[in-house]
């Protein structure tokens, strides 16, 4: 079972560039760090969005990782947190952080033309 979502952003370099820096200004996360390499023009920005569900008093986080390579953005989410089970697993029709970030790499990647790919999870092989 896979429990991340890789997209791959494909256009050009400084449209690239604007959209790390527009997500996390739309969408300010909670923690965000930021390295770039001194001999290599690449930047890998790691985003920590966390909500807190007062419906099932738990919180939920979101890692957002950004690798900028130039010709292509690689975008890894990872979710974590959250209950479940029975008791307080009742689900609720509000936008959540996941959904937001999301929304946005595909509204950006539509409106600026920017070709946009998701990774599939690779297929299990059954047991024998």
């Amino acid at each position: 079972m896979n429990s991340h979502t890789t997209y791959f952003v494909f256009g050009p370099t400084a449209t690239l560039r604007r959209m790390s820096s527009k997500l996390f200004k739309e969408h300010p996360p909670k923690f965000l760090y930021e390295y770039s390499p001194e001999e290599s023009s690449e930047t890998i920005y790691v985003a920590v969005y966390e909500e807190y569900e007062k419906q099932i008093n738990s919180s939920v986080t979101l890692t957002c990782i950004v690798e900028s390579l130039g010709k292509h953005n690689k975008i890894v989410l990872k979710k974590t947190g959250g209950r479940m089970g029975f008791r307080g697993s009742s689900l609720s029709e509000e936008r959540n952080v996941e959904s937001n970030v999301i929304d946005f790499i595909l509204d950006f990647s539509k409106r600026h033309g920017l070709t946009l790919q998701e990774e599939q999870p690779p297929k299990q092989a059954e047991e024998e």
